[in-house]
């Protein structure tokens, strides 16, 4: 027979849990039939289990009153019947069910029918059969006599009892244990008690399906392997940690819903604490609070096995995150001993040294945090060890390593940095000792030979070569074998010699203190013998001869310069002149070889800063230049970056094939006479003009940094190449290496006046200082903005700057102009071969280069018929530029009086060449006579006959305007200039036709601002001052002095009429 009761419902626990309650139920036969798979028969309700119970618990199963009995189908009335007597318990379902059926409104036909068919198919015990037959006279009375005659028919295993009446059926089972519908008090709902089996049925069914998931889940995570790595592991762990959550909220929604079922259960309880449950309630009561306490029981083993298998999961994840993290720091300090290991260099001077012990400070700073991160992974193992870690083997070995890592690296740095702290020590014995010696030879050659004739001359001499030979001990090497033993770990070859010749030099310089003590000594001594007197020898003086009044010649000057007077009233015994040569020769050889030592220190410097500027030039084109087309590296490249490397980098590649290629080996060849240096920079003059094409782009280049200066670009390479400072700093260098050329030959020269290249480098001085204003001009040039034509077309940029500008032209109203005197422009002047241009400065915002100016241009003057007027009364630092016959005037005042004569100079100078040039063209034609400067004379009216009357003035404070503008040859001979030192010309073009009318000083008037600024009262006299002759005037009075051009003149005083 089958199981019943708490067989309907039941759950498998897990089992990996032994022990548990939940075995009884994953072993009991499932029931086939649930309330919810026959739902809609149940409902009809043509049998019901009351939850009553007859006199000896036996469970009562009611039929009530269903006219449609007989049309129940049998598969219906077979299913019904076999749930309703699985319910009960079996110890009340042992005993035998009770059967009331209720036919009191039925017919003896349909009674006998209803009675058969449940004697025929009732699956359980039966006990007692009681029917309550058909209440009507007829039926009832017909229900007797066919009961007692067909009494065979009715032949079951338990009695069946005819009943008359609902009374009679309280006398078989207690009213209590009845429903209402029979006359009882038993509170029975069938919709309600419907409700309960499917619940707890459901119930039951989540119960048996979580211990199933919980069972399957415990046997997937006994039987997952531990993955090898982090991400696996940690995969796995959140994996299962996902799954034990759901498993946790099915269980959570499954204990929710039994307690739910279980209050439900026990609703007429809390209504009215009188009432009792009905035994087929509280069956159902004690069924819930079962399945409760199996899942509580379930749900407490599977915690347990969680926990244990998370502690192992993360035991794991730990393990391969220590195993990673291992190999990492195993790794960089596997890296760090290599790159210790390259520190082998001990330095090859004090700055050398110090460099590397800051590089290894700096090693030792940047690995500080590896070091550091081992040392803490090794705790972290052992704190693992200590939390009694599945794989103490494997990580007891690891922490070991790690250790001895750390100590043998920390090790090796402290032997690196014991090494230069010795090379620091003998380099600073070494620069102690070489500083020793040059000041030493400063000393030599700073003594003046002819103090050192006298007594107390030689005798300070000698105290101060004493006083500085005391300081050796202190400075100077003492022992070179004492130096060899104590530095030996260090001495490489290269530092073996450079100690020998430290020390040579060292000899070197003791023998000459030696030397110059002997003669000092001598000299000092010889001045203790009475010197005899003797009559003063007559000098002669040598003077130059007067110059003619107002003529002095350059061949004249330059004699008159060079004369001296000899001195001396007393004539030396010849023996001591003899001696005084010798000691003075000595002096001289000596502060030679003190040239010749500094002079090596500078051409040392020069090589020195130019194989590292070199280096640095090749470090920023392969380290940042190269990895642009680098594909590994373009990921890290903005948009703003893309196409852009001749932007940023200009021409720096050039510049290294110049330096790398020729300039640097050619220096080289120099180092043995370095005074000689300037012929190499002059060679190569041209192609230093590659610097102003960098530093012409250098602008777009800066910009571009600050737009991209924080890609991520820049710091990989930067990280890469271990700089310290950003590219930017590295992008300046060919500005800062043509600056430092000048500096480094002005050094050079000054240790070279007389020697042989000396002349070689002045001129490469001046030519670096030419390029490096030509670049400063063209930084400017490149700003100009709104000019039409081509800047190159104006010839070579000569001067440039900022000027306060006013405006005065005839042809201005009246207003404009007296109001253009007191309201200066402030104007960027660019003094070209061929114009000059005024433009107007803006400033713009922004830092470094993006803050440099721009320069709208204005307009221009062409050159050819350009005047000027150098002095302008009442201000030193103000000229005039005049156009056009004084059409235009525009009054320029510069910032100081010195940039106002170099301007002026430069003007002049451009004035002149086209006078020069006008001048040739016009000696070729066909002109016999020509026009010259007259010269003084004693008749106001002789003329001086030349071609034309041209004078360069030399000194800058004086005025002589000048104007090319409209220069022809005139067949007439003109009147000299009256009473004014300006010359006027005619407005007509170079070519001008000789027919043309001539000018003169009386056809207009005078070009000077003085004048006009004085009233107007005439031009102003020739002032006093130094004049250059253009033209040959070798024709004239008696009292006319001849001059030829070139020659100089000196005006001392302009009489009237023009006569000077």
């Amino acid at each position: 027979m089958r199981r019943r009761g708490q067989g309907a419902v039941g759950c498998c626990s897990l089992c990996t849990c032994p022990g548990t309650a939940g075995d009884e139920i994953m072993h009991q036969d499932i029931t086939p039939l649930c309330a919810a798979d026959i739902q809609d028969q149940l409902k009809k309700r043509f049998a019901y289990l009351s939850g009553g119970r007859g006199q000896d618990g036996s469970p009562v199963i009611t039929f009530p009153d269903y006219p449609a009995f007989s049309d129940v189908p049998d598969k219906e009335f077979q299913n019904v019947m076999t749930y309703l007597t699985s319910i009960p318990s079996l110890q009340d379902a042992g005993i035998g069910f009770i059967l009331v059926i209720d036919r009191r409104q039925d017919k003896w036909t349909s009674v006998k029918a209803s009675v058969l068919r449940i004697a025929a198919s009732f699956p359980a015990n039966l006990q007692l059969v009681l029917v309550l037959r058909p209440t009507g006279f007829l039926q009832r009375t017909l229900s007797d006599l066919a009961f007692k005659f067909n009494r065979d028919d009715f032949k079951m295993k338990v009695p069946v009892i005819m009943l008359s009446s609902v009374p009679e059926l309280h006398g078989y089972i207690d009213k209590s244990q009845l429903t209402e519908d029979l006359g009882g008090t038993l509170d029975y709902c069938h919709t309600r008690w419907l409700c309960h089996r499917t619940a707890i049925e459901g119930f039951a069914l989540m119960v048996k399906q979580t211990a199933q998931m919980l069972q399957s889940f415990g046997t997937e995570l006994a039987e997952t392997e531990l993955p090898n790595d982090v991400q696996s592991t940690s995969s796995v762990l959140c994996a299962h940690t996902e799954k034990k959550v759901k498993a946790k909220e099915d269980m959570r929604l499954a204990l929710d819903e039994g307690q739910s079922i279980l209050e439900s259960i026990r609703e007429p309880l809390a209504k009215s604490p009188e009432q009792s449950l009905n035994q087929d309630q509280l069956d159902n009561q004690t069924t819930v609070q079962r399945l409760l306490a199996q899942l509580n029981e379930t749900e407490a083993a599977f915690d347990e096995f969680w926990a244990k298998h998370q502690q192992k999961l993360e035991q794991c994840l730990q393990l391969r995150h220590f195993e990673q993290d291992f190999r990492e720091v195993k790794a960089s300090l596997d890296a760090l001993a290599q790159k210790i290991a390259t520190f082998t260099d001990v330095g090859n001077s004090l700055a050398h040294a110090e460099h590397l012990l800051k590089d290894l400070t700096s090693f030792e700073e940047k690995s500080s945090a590896a070091v550091e991160r081992a040392r803490a992974l090794s705790l972290e193992g052992e704190q693992l060890i200590d939390n009694k870690h599945y794989a103490v083997d494997s990580i007891r070995p690891k922490c070991h390593e790690l250790q001895h890592l750390c100590d043998q690296f920390t090790a090796e740095v402290g032997q690196r940095r014991g090494l230069l702290n010795k090379s620091l020590e003998l380099h600073s014995l070494l620069e102690a000792s070489m500083k020793w010696c040059d000041e030493g030879i400063y000393l030599l050659a700073s003594q003046p030979v002819d103090k050192c004739q006298s007594q107390d001359g030689a005798e300070a001499a000698l105290q101060e070569i004493e006083k500085f030979l005391e300081t050796g001990a202190e400075n100077k090497i003492q022992e070179l074998n004492k130096i060899y033993q104590d530095y030996e770990p260090i001495l490489t070859q290269d530092l073996l010699e450079h100690v020998q010749k430290v020390f040579q030099k060292q000899e070197s310089m003791e023998e000459m203190f030696h030397r110059r003590q002997a003669s000092l000594k001598k000299l000092a001594a010889k001045q203790t013998r009475p010197v005899q007197p003797v009559a003063p020898r007559p000098e002669a003086l040598t003077k130059s001869p007067c110059p003619s009044p107002g003529v002095r010649r350059g061949s004249e000057n330059s004699s008159s310069e060079g004369s001296a007077l000899r001195r001396g009233p007393y004539r030396r015994a010849k023996s001591e002149m003899s001696e005084g040569r010798q000691g003075r020769s000595s002096s001289t050889g000596e502060e030679e070889e003190s040239l010749a030592i500094l002079r090596r220190h500078v051409m040392n410097e020069l090589l020195d800063t130019e194989r590292v500027y070199v280096e640095e030039l090749l470090c920023v084109l392969e380290g940042y230049a190269a990895e642009m087309d680098n594909p590994l590296m373009t990921h890290l490249l903005t948009a703003g970056l893309q196409n852009k490397k001749d932007v940023l980098f200009g021409n720096m590649e050039e510049i290294y094939h110049f330096h790398n290629r020729i300039f640097l080996r050619e220096l080289e060849n120099y180092i043995d006479c370095p005074e000689l240096v300037g012929r190499c920079f002059l060679e190569r003059m041209e192609e230093f003009q590659i610097y102003e094409k960098y530093c012409q782009n250098k602008p777009r280049s800066e910009s571009l940094w600050r737009q991209c200066s924080d890609c991520p670009f820049f710091q990989e390479c930067q990280k890469k190449l271990d700089h310290k400072l950003s590219l930017d700093s590295y992008l300046l260098k060919p500005v800062q290496r043509i600056t430092k050329y000048q500096l480094l030959l002005k050094e050079m020269l000054k240790y070279s006046k007389n020697c042989e290249g000396a002349e070689d480098l002045q001129e490469a001085l001046s030519s670096i200082l030419g390029i490096l204003k030509a670049v400063n001009d063209s930084m400017h040039l490149i700003a100009i903005t709104g000019y039409d034509g081509n800047l190159s077309d104006l010839g070579k940029l000569l001067m440039q700057g900022s000027f306060s500008v006013w405006t005065d032209h005839k042809k201005g109203h009246t207003k404009v102009k007296d109001l253009a005197r007191f309201k200066p422009m402030q104007r960027h002047l660019f003094l070209h071969e061929k114009a000059v241009l005024f433009c107007k400065k803006r400033e713009e915002n922004g830092e470094g280069y993006e803050k440099a100016p721009s320069y709208s241009y204005k307009q221009s003057l062409n050159m050819t018929a350009v005047g000027i007027t150098e002095n302008v009364k009442g201000d030193a630092k103000k000229f005039e530029i005049w156009y056009n016959a004084r059409e235009e005037v525009y009054i320029i005042q510069a910032p100081t009086p010195e940039i106002k004569a170099a301007w002026v100079n430069e003007i002049r100078k451009v004035l002149t060449s086209q006078l020069q040039a006008c001048r040739e063209a016009s000696q070729h034609r066909a002109l016999e006579q020509s026009q010259s400067l007259p010269l003084p004379a004693s008749s106001n009216t002789s003329p001086s006959k030349g071609n034309t009357r041209n004078i360069k003035k030399l000194e800058e404070r004086k005025t002589d305007p000048l104007s090319l503008e409209g220069y022809v040859s005139s067949t007439t001979l003109p009147k000299p200039p009256e009473k004014g030192k300006g010359w006027s010309k005619t407005s007509h073009p170079l070519e001008a036709p000789e027919d043309n009318d001539g000018w003169s000083s009386a056809e207009e008037p005078i070009n000077s601002s003085d004048a006009e600024e004085e009233g107007g009262v005439g031009p102003r006299k020739l002032a006093p001052g130094k004049y250059t002759i253009v033209v040959d005037d070798e024709k004239g009075g008696p009292n006319t002095l001849a001059v030829r051009s070139g020659d100089m003149v000196e005006v001392v005083q302009e009489g009237d009429e023009g006569l000077w």
